[in-house]
C-alpha cells in the first residue's frame, strides 16, 4: 500500500475521541470521589499515552511499522514522564487555585461545570492535539531523514521539560529559596523550560508526521499550531506570568530573561 488511506484513519479519528472521552469521564470520577480536580493534570499525559498505543493497535497493517512504532514509543514516553511529574508534584497539595478560580465562577451545579470547562474541554483537546500521532501511524511511506530530524526536535523539547522540572523541584524543595525567583540551570535561558520543551515535543512529533507525506501534515499541522497557542498565549506561559507578577524579583528577571526561546540571559547582573 503507497497511498494514504483515509477510511481505517477516519475510523481512527472516532476510536480516538472516545478513548480520550472514557480517559477524562474516568478521572471526572476519580476527581468526584476526591473532590479534587487537580488530577485532571494527571490524565492529561496518559490520555495523549492510551490515544497512541489505541492508534497503534488500529493502524497494524495500514502504515508504515517503523513510524507506528517511533511515534507511539515517542508519544507514550513524552505522557508517561509527564503524568508521573505532575503527581508527584500535586502530591499532598490540595487543589489547584486555577481551578478553584474556575470553578468559583460557575452558575449552577458546580461538578457539571466542571465536567464541561474542564473535562470535556481537555478530551477534546487531546484529540485535536494528537492528530500527528494518528496520523503518523496510517503513514505508508518509510522513514526519512525528516522523521528523524522530528525526533531530534522531540528530544531536545523532552531534555526542557525534564530537566528543567527537575531543577525546579530542587530549588523549591531548598527552604532557603522560599520566596526567591528561580534563575538557575535551563531557567535562565527561559522564563519557561518546560512549556519551551513542550512547544518542541509537539512540533517534533508533526514533522514525523510530514515525514509520511502531504496528506499526514496537511490534517495535523493544526496540531503543534494550537499547542503553541495554549503554551504562549493561553493557559501556559501568559496564565502563570500573570500568577507571578509583582514578586520580588520578578521584573528583574523578565527584564534579563528570554520570555520563551532559549538565549542567553541579558547582561551579567
Amino acid at each position: 500500500m503507497n497511498a494514504f488511506d483515509w477510511g481505517p484513519f477516519a475510523a481512527n479519528l472516532g476510536w480516538a475521541a472516545a478513548t480520550a472521552l472514557a480517559i477524562m469521564l474516568g478521572t471526572f470520577a476519580i476527581a468526584l470521589n476526591l473532590d479534587m480536580h487537580r488530577i485532571v493534570d494527571v490524565a492529561w499525559g496518559l490520555a495523549f499515552a492510551a490515544v497512541a498505543v489505541v492508534t497503534f493497535s488500529l493502524s497494524a497493517g495500514q502504515g508504515d511499522p517503523a513510524r507506528r512504532v517511533l511515534v507511539t514509543v515517542l508519544t507514550v514516553v513524552w505522557g508517561l514522564r509527564l503524568a508521573v511529574h505532575i503527581a508527584r508534584r500535586g502530591s499532598g497539595h490540595g487543589e489547584d487555585p486555577r481551578y478553584e478560580a474556575m470553578l468559583a465562577r460557575a452558575r449552577g451545579n458546580r461538578n457539571l461545570y466542571a465536567l464541561r470547562m474542564i473535562y470535556l474541554l481537555q478530551g477534546a483537546l487531546v484529540w485535536l492535539v494528537s492528530l500527528p500521532v494518528q496520523a503518523a501511524q496510517y503513514a505508508p511511506r518509510p522513514l526519512s531523514e525528516l522523521a528523524w530530524a522530528g525526533t531530534a526536535v522531540w528530544t531536545v523539547g523532552l531534555f526542557f521539560e525534564g530537566v528543567g522540572d527537575a531543577q525546579l523541584a530542587r530549588f523549591k524543595a531548598d527552604p532557603a529559596n522560599r520566596g526567591r525567583i528561580m534563575d538557575r540551570g535551563l531557567w535562565r535561558l527561559t522564563r519557561h523550560p518546560n512549556y519551551f520543551g513542550d512547544f518542541c515535543v509537539w512540533w517534533g512529533l508533526f514533522l514525523v508526521a510530514c515525514d509520511g507525506g502531504w496528506q499526514a501534515a496537511a490534517v495535523s499541522v493544526v496540531s503543534p499550531l494550537v499547542m503553541s497557542v495554549l503554551l504562549i498565549n493561553g493557559s501556559g506561559k501568559r496564565l502563570l506570568e500573570r500568577q507571578m507578577a509583582g514578586r520580588p524579583g520578578w521584573d528583574a528577571y523578565v527584564a534579563r530573561t528570554s520570555a520563551f526561546f532559549p538565549r542567553p540571559p541579558r547582561g551579567n547582573r
